[in-house]
């Protein structure tokens, strides 16, 4: 019975030596500071992309809306030859084929068209707005994502050490039971009590070294790298911002509300673009075209006759089978969503920000209580192990306290690192660094 539990024991501690030899073969880790992940996200994130292209499209709407109050122009040559002859007017003569040229020139601009340009002027600002405020709000969500990502990844890196310090721990206490037992001064049970116990130990291991390998791989994805990234910490903690200018200033920079607000707006000039189909049309234009048969004197041909004509031209739809009304319905449905979804985007973003201070406040203050339970267990730990060797404890009294200190570390490390965590969804929430 020794000689398989004994044999069992070696099995499980070749596994657990032999795990880090595994994972190492898949790449030596990149480390990176938390800034430099951030950096690297917000530069190969898709959001992140689609974010920045929207913004430029947005831009570039915008510069259309401008554009239209701008004359069109278009320009125009050719040159041409035939085989057929062609007879000379002043004679019964026949003339060879020969090149004719000609050249064009055209313009036309808008005078009125029932405000329409300016209605979608005010939509494509407001909309170019919205896309700023959406780049900036999809920024600090990517920024969220690899703080969680970076977080995580140091956490679990914590959390390997303390289950490390764990295993070392029942080894210490598995030997101290053999040592009784052989003594006289403790049965058989105790031992095979400790054996079980670094059993479980080296699974916590062996799972905290997986978990650590998929936070690290899903690191390295979140900043655009093919392998395992180790975070590297930071050595201070920051400390609790003060929330009081927070609130007061969070409506009014938060990035969901003003993209949805300057949605709105957008929506809001849409309906003075429907209305505008009820107005009259106004237009100009010119046109210039010159054509003749000898070398033409490049660019303008000046050599040849000229022939223009200046137009002006008034549209005017009277009726069109309700489908102005019908546009006007539209757009007065999607204005009216849009301003009920920025007063809703208001109310969450407060109702968010009351929720995100709370859980800012819990995790700094579970910080202290956490250190303060390693302190304490750590010292029961101590006098049970004393009581156990000199045979005035028992050996579940021990496993208990051991117990007691490992959850008691566990929960250090996910304090510290569940405030950092909640510190950086205020961060996204607001829109700014505390």
């Amino acid at each position: 019975m020794s000689a398989v539990r004994h044999h069992l024991v070696a099995a499980a501690a070749a596994v657990v030596l032999h795990a880090p030899d595994a994972l190492a073969a898949q790449g030596q880790p990149l480390a990176v500071t938390l800034g430099d992940a951030i950096r690297r996200a917000l530069d190969v994130q898709p959001a992140m992309v689609q974010a920045r292209g929207t913004a430029r499209n947005a831009g570039a709407g915008e510069r259309s809306a401008w554009g239209a109050f701008l004359p069109t122009v278009n320009t125009s040559a050719s040159a041409s030859r035939s085989n057929q002859t062609r007879f000379d007017p002043n004679s019964t003569n026949t003339l060879p084929p020969v090149y004719s040229y000609a050249g064009g020139l055209s313009a036309s601009v808008v005078l009125f068209d029932g405000f329409n340009r300016f209605a979608n002027l005010r939509a494509s600002s407001a909309t170019q707005d919205a896309a700023a405020a959406g780049l900036v709000n999809q920024r600090y969500q990517t920024t969220l994502a690899t703080q969680q990502a970076f977080f995580t990844a140091l956490a679990d890196e914590e959390l390997v050490r303390v289950a490390q310090a764990q295993v070392q721990r029942a080894r210490q206490q598995l030997q101290i039971s053999v040592n009784k037992f052989q003594a006289g001064a403790a049965t058989r049970s105790d031992t095979l009590t400790s054996t079980v116990e670094l059993g479980s130990a080296q699974l916590a291991l062996l799972q905290a070294q997986a978990n650590l390998a998929t936070a690290q791989a899903a690191l390295g994805r979140q900043i655009g790298v093919d392998q395992l990234v180790r975070a590297v910490p930071d050595t201070t903690l920051p400390p609790l911002p003060d929330t009081t200018a927070v609130r007061a200033s969070a409506l009014e920079t938060a990035p969901v509300v003003t993209q949805a607000e300057a949605a709105g707006r957008a929506a809001s000039a849409q309906v003075w673009s429907a209305r505008a189909q009820y107005w009259p049309s106004v237009t100009v234009s010119y046109s210039t075209n010159r054509t003749g048969v000898g070398s033409p004197d490049l660019p303008l041909f000046s050599n040849y006759p000229e022939t223009f004509a200046w137009r002006f031209g008034l549209s005017w739809t009277l009726f069109n089978g309700f489908q102005r009304e019908q546009s006007q319905v539209s757009a007065s449905v999607a204005r009216d969503v849009a301003a009920a979804q920025a007063a809703d985007a208001r109310r969450q973003v407060n109702a968010q920000l009351t929720q995100q201070v709370a859980a800012l406040f819990t995790a700094y203050a579970q910080i202290g209580i956490a250190a303060a339970n390693v302190v304490a267990a750590t010292e029961a730990l101590r006098v049970q192990q004393e009581r156990y060797r000199v045979g005035a404890g028992t050996q579940l009294d021990e496993i208990t306290a051991e117990a007691n200190l490992t959850q008691a570390e566990v929960n250090q490390v996910q304090a510290r690192y569940n405030y950092l965590i909640a510190r950086a969804q205020l961060e996204a929430l607001v829109g700014h660094a505390l």
